[in-house]
């Protein structure tokens, strides 16, 4: 067998001598070995017996052939010729010998791409030499049969190096022998990148936040994508995309660092004429041919308080300041205007306070906080000025706050009386805070009518004080005594229309200004439209500063009739 252990015995030869004595005592001795297979055995010359030196193999040399020589004491001898063949055991493991291997293989490789090339041997015989051969479980490659014992190794199924990048595959060889004899091959395939992934943002869009009156290139943000593939492949750059027309404007003002990623915004912002911008930045990678992706970037712009409240009512481009016509009978709580003012900039920046900052008499007047209405604090007296003069702070809530102040005056008039009251003041009185703008609308309409009416009754008067002075007679009748410059008086900005009764006397033509007797026992009291007729009253009294004496001021009469008095001049 081969591989026996050193002495075992081979067999025994055995020869025969006729003659006794010493020439009949035989010796055994080799006298010469074929394939030089001598020093492998060994021969007892007493007995003939041969034993191995030396473990004998297979793989080596199948069969010896020895050729024993028996010598009698004579010196006679005989030859024979003894044939030895080794017995083959499972000694030796199959052998894996790769002819071709590729360790780098690309991930856009088709199934069926061969990777490898090997033979498997046994140098046993028999079953001993009759190898099987298996790949490990591995579904992205298999073994294919070649010829005999070649195998190719070869991919089974598409690859993906993003999956994974690097394959070890075992390869097992193992003979028929009992027991079986294996050896194991490891190849180890790296899968090489292809450009077959685009970059990939973390997010699906951006929001970032500028606050506006920014510096010129304000970091404001960044954009990140990431590129699963290798080397170049992966190499992300960032730029704005072009876009049509209408992204122009934005791309002007924000710009994208290529490597990094960081959005800059490169000229100060208003909040007030532009609210956010709106661009699309592409990252793309260094692949060939490149793959790219987009996000949109909103930028929002967040409002400072850079803007002060402007007042709209009253109206501050006036010099003197507009005046507020105030009854003198007027109660606490009475709504003499109300300030009306805006703020360009949103939210807390936008809201508004009003406070009274200054006035002729401070504890007179009341500013509501969040409203912005001027009323009455107290009821009137006698001894507060007639004209009052406010000056009205108006501040918004940004930080630090702006601020603004409006100039009002306020007329405390004389001889309102509710009795006098026209029924479509009265009407008015009972509607609560109309829309100022039809309020101002309807003011500015009256005024210029009654501005028409005024100029066109003061030429007729003049026209027919011309034919009195002419024909001496009365210019006036018990119906036509309507005051022009009364109607024009009511132009004024209280929420009620007021009347007084007014008289008047034919005048002479030259400049001086007469009192004359009346000329009818009695006249109807003539109405005018409001309390303008108090301011001139008023005027009269500047240019007449003594007034009237006691006996000529007018005492009430009945309705319809006027006293015997000379009548009084506005």
């Amino acid at each position: 067998l081969e591989n026996a252990p050193k002495g075992s015995r081979v067999l025994r030869v055995v020869a025969t001598d006729a003659d006794v004595g010493s020439n009949g005592e035989i010796s055994y001795s080799f006298s010469q070995a074929v394939n030089q297979s001598l020093s492998a055995f060994e021969i007892d010359a007493r007995s003939g017996e041969i034993r191995v030196t030396q473990p004998l193999d297979f793989e080596a040399a199948q069969k010896h052939e020895l050729s024993v020589r028996a010598t009698d004491g004579g010196g006679l001898s005989a030859l024979c010729k003894v044939l030895v063949e080794v017995v083959d055991v499972n000694d030796n493991a199959p052998e894996l010998v790769v002819s071709s291997f590729v360790s780098a293989v690309s991930e856009s490789a088709l199934p069926g791409t061969v990777v490898g090339l090997f033979v498997v041997k046994d140098r046993d015989a028999g079953a001993n030499g009759k190898v099987s051969c298996w790949l490990e479980e591995q579904p992205s490659f298999s073994l294919r049969a070649a010829y005999k014992n070649y195998y190719e190794l070869v991919t089974a199924s598409a690859l993906d190096r993003e999956e994974r990048a690097r394959y070890v595959l075992s390869v097992t060889a193992a003979d028929a022998g009992s027991p079986p004899l294996s050896t194991t091959h490891t190849f180890t395939v790296d899968i090489s990148d292809v450009n077959d992934n685009a970059p990939v943002f973390n997010q699906t869009s951006y929001t970032m936040y500028v606050r506006e009156n920014n510096e010129a290139a304000a970091l404001v943000g960044a954009v990140h994508a990431a590129d699963e593939d290798e080397g170049p492949n992966s190499r992300v750059t960032y730029s704005l995309w072009p876009g049509g027309p209408a992204e122009r404007a934005a791309r002007s003002s924000v710009s994208v660092h290529s490597e990094n990623g960081k959005v800059f915004v490169l000229r100060p912002l208003d909040y007030e004429q532009l609210r956010q911008l709106e661009v699309v930045v592409s990252a793309a990678d260094s692949g060939s041919p490149p793959r790219s992706a987009n996000v949109t970037v909103r930028i929002v712009v967040l409002d400072e308080n850079d803007n002060a409240p402007v007042v709209l009512h009253p109206a501050q481009d006036s010099s003197p300041p507009s005046s507020e016509l105030v009854p003198t009978w007027a109660e606490a709580g009475y709504l003499v205007t109300k300030v009306v003012a805006v703020d360009a900039d949103s939210g807390q920046n936008s809201w508004l306070s009003y406070q009274l900052l200054k006035a002729t008499e401070p504890g007179l007047f009341a500013v509501g906080t969040q409203s912005g209405e001027v009323r009455l604090k107290r009821p009137l007296s006698d001894r507060d000025a007639v004209k009052q003069k406010l000056v009205v702070l108006v501040r918004d809530n940004g930080r630090p706050p702006l601020s603004a102040t409006a100039v009002l005056g306020a007329l405390l008039l004389d001889g309102f009386s509710d009795a006098h009251m026209p029924r479509s003041g009265l009407a008015a009185d009972n509607e609560d805070g109309g829309s100022l703008t039809l309020y101002l609308i309807v003011s500015l309409a009256l005024v210029s009518l009654l501005f028409l009416a005024s100029a066109a009754a003061f030429v007729a008067c003049k026209v027919c004080r011309r034919k009195a002075l002419k024909e001496g007679t009365v210019l006036y009748g018990a119906g036509d005594l309507q005051s022009s410059l009364g109607d024009a008086a009511a132009a004024g900005t209280l929420p009620r229309a007021y009347c007084y009764e007014v008289s008047l006397t034919t005048g002479s033509g030259s400049s001086e200004f007469k009192f004359l007797k009346p000329l009818l026992a009695s006249l109807p009291p003539q109405r005018c439209g409001s309390g303008a007729a108090a301011a001139a009253a008023a005027a009269a009294a500047e240019d007449f500063p003594g007034g009237l004496s006691p006996a000529e001021e007018p005492r009430a009469q009945s309705p319809g009739a006027l006293p015997a008095a000379p009548f009084s001049r506005l």
